[in-house]
């Protein structure tokens, strides 16, 4: 819960690097609060359930492109790579693409890992006996 309520206070920080983990957390948890929301206005026919699914839908548009450009970066990309996903469908199977590759070990140009990954010497990967 720490890591997904970590993504709404950096609001709009579109600096630094975002892992998978904090990714991944912070969408799954936005859609599965959306489709309940839909699937509860659906079913009970309310307005106000609708109206408050799509004001949630509206605040986390900018922590959406904000976690997603620091995890662009955190793979070592610019944020603008986003504009992918404007393409048509290869454009969100790129973008799905990106979000599931491992990101960059050690510092990057967008500045240190953001859970602490550090580039470990081969030597201390597989110690000999």
């Amino acid at each position: 819960m720490n890591t997904y309520l970590g993504v709404w206070k950096k609001y709009v920080v579109f600096h630094g690097r975002a892992g998978r983990t904090e990714y991944w957390t912070f969408t799954l948890i936005n859609y599965a609060v959306f489709f309940v929301l839909s699937g509860l206005a659906s079913a009970t026919e309310s307005n106000a359930l609708g109206a408050v699914g799509m004001i949630f839908l509206a605040a986390q548009i900018l922590p959406g492109l904000a976690v997603t450009v620091r995890r662009f970066h955190d793979t070592d990309r610019s944020g603008w790579f986003i504009l992918i996903g404007l393409v048509p469908i290869l454009g969100a199977l790129v973008l799905l693409f990106f979000m599931l590759v491992r990101g960059t070990q050690g510092e990057n140009r967008f500045g240190p890992p953001p859970d602490g990954r550090t580039m470990t010497p081969v030597t201390q990967r597989h110690p000999t006996a």
